[in-house]
């Protein structure tokens, strides 16, 4: 058979001397650089300081970790408080469990005050910076593959994933093939990251309203792929908490692109304009200096 399944890849960590090198971390790092490449890419595009995106970053990135830590711990304490549990378990990041909604509010939030601090406006920015995320997100998922974690149900499909006896799931026999949830997500940011490209080239947008669609269209394949994983989560009517939780936040994010979307058209960006016409680029300056 050409394809029969996805082999896990047999360790997640390599040591250089006493150094562990952890694949979890070198993805997140990897998306990381990323994120900052398109983001100054497209910042500058837009008239912006490039610069802005690293200065943003020092602060944005680390308390985006943090976030998102914070909100697996909460949402999965059982994991870590408990009878025969460790709670210093909870600092151990290298072995995974972030969410992603607890680092994007926290990074957002984030950028939003240094933003401010600095006179500049919070919805160009994160308009540059929406598809580079949503890439980043890709490229973290890779880490789930490494550390064969959050994969999918029982699944006899010709890309059913390997995973080994140590991390299969007690209720399964060893062997089974599940989901690959890692690869679905990728694949759907990849495809996220390029259809909010075109659709800030294709289309006349408000600021802010290109980082609003990126959370609704992310949230679209998160639903899915939250659906499928098999690992120990709160439900709540049915539903898993991450869905509800997803679902609230696509809801607010078309809220949010339509309520940024009112008003006459002259007032939108056109994203095709060229990107070297001075004429855009410095009224863009005048308008960030402003408090909008």
């Amino acid at each position: 058979m050409f394809f029969v399944s996805i082999p896990s890849p047999p360790q997640g960590v390599w040591h250089i001397g006493i150094i562990p090198v952890r694949a979890y971390a070198l993805a997140i790092l990897t998306g990381m650089f990323v994120a900052i490449y398109v983001g100054r890419k497209r910042y500058a595009a837009r008239g912006g300081d490039p610069e802005v995106v690293l200065d943003v970053a020092v602060w944005a990135i680390p308390v985006g970790i943090v976030g998102a830590r914070l909100y697996h711990v909460i949402t999965d304490y059982q994991l870590y408080f408990g009878p025969g549990k460790h709670p210093l378990d909870a600092l151990k990041i290298w072995n995974g469990g972030l969410g992603i909604w607890g680092g994007v509010i926290a990074g957002a939030l984030t950028c939003a005050i240094v933003l401010r601090r600095r006179g500049l406006t919070v919805a160009p920015f994160a308009d540059a910076l929406a598809p580079g995320v949503i890439f980043a997100q890709a490229i973290g998922r890779l880490g789930n593959w490494f550390n064969q974690e959050l994969f999918g149900s029982p699944t006899t499909l010709p890309w059913g994933l390997q995973i080994d006896a140590a991390h299969t799931p007690s209720q399964f026999p060893v062997g089974t093939l599940f989901h690959p949830t890692f690869l679905y997500e990728l694949v759907w940011c990849v495809c996220a990251g390029c259809f909010l490209l075109w659709w800030d080239k294709k289309y006349l947008i408000k600021g802010g309203q290109l980082f609003a669609l990126y959370v609704f269209v992310y949230a679209l394949g998160r639903i899915w792929v939250e659906n499928l994983r098999i690992d120990p989560a709160h439900i709540i009517w049915g539903l898993r908490l991450n869905v509800w939780t997803t679902l609230a936040g696509a809801v607010l994010a078309i809220l949010i692109y339509w309520w940024l979307g009112r008003g006459d058209q002259s007032s939108f960006v056109q994203a095709h304009e060229c990107d070297n016409n001075s004429q855009r680029n410095s009224s863009w300056m005048k308008a960030s200096s402003q408090n909008v």
